[in-house]
């Protein structure tokens, strides 16, 4: 699960020219869902959203003391499969990765339940899934994160990724190394 967190003064989101979810200030979340992602995932990103801290203390004023469920404002959840494409070969982006529709509707909605069961339902809006959307906000700061709940994952997949080349490249240098050793060898002069 992915999610882009902004901090914000205010957003809102229209479908055609009627507004269909806004806040004051708070943070508005552009959510992404895999297709591998699970009940784990959800609970995760719930849980970092409203607590990750990206608002600053009223009492001492540091930076990046408190978080949205702290400062009692409100958030935005915009459902975005657009946040799975990939982009690496050609021009088209592909949004394999995504959930499809029907199952992410499901999921997307559970995901805002959720929120509000851990925070309060009235502090919580969301967009219109699967609609075309305009969404308006003023980002406080900027503040923008990019939350993925598998990063560890993909970290570790990165790492074993990594070790494998090396090892492979490894086994090419000694490979190599033995080749041009066995060529001098045989170039040498003999010794007489």
């Amino acid at each position: 699960m992915r999610v882009v967190l902004q901090r914000v003064l205010q957003a809102s989101v229209t479908v055609g020219d009627k507004v269909v979810g806004e806040i004051g200030p708070g943070v508005c979340l552009l959510v992404g869902i895999s297709r591998d992602d699970t009940p784990e995932d959800m609970e995760y990103m719930a849980k970092k959203v409203l607590g990750i801290r990206v608002f600053e203390s009223s009492d001492n004023g540091n930076m990046w003391a408190k978080g949205v469920q702290d400062m009692g404002l409100e958030v935005l959840c915009v459902s975005q499969f657009t946040l799975y494409a990939k982009s690496t070969k050609g021009s088209k982006p592909d949004f394999h990765e995504a959930m499809k529709s029907g199952e992410s509707r499901q999921y997307f909605d559970t995901f805002v339940q959720r929120l509000g069961q851990l925070y309060n339902p009235a502090k919580i809006a969301t967009g219109k899934f699967g609609a075309m959307m305009k969404v308006s906000l003023v980002n406080d700061g900027p503040v923008t994160l990019q939350l993925d709940s598998r990063k560890f994952a993909y970290a570790e997949k990165d790492a074993k990724a990594s070790a494998m080349a090396a090892a492979k490249n490894q086994r090419r240098q000694g490979f190599g190394q033995n080749q041009s050793s066995s060529s001098e060898e045989q170039s040498a002069p003999p010794n007489v």
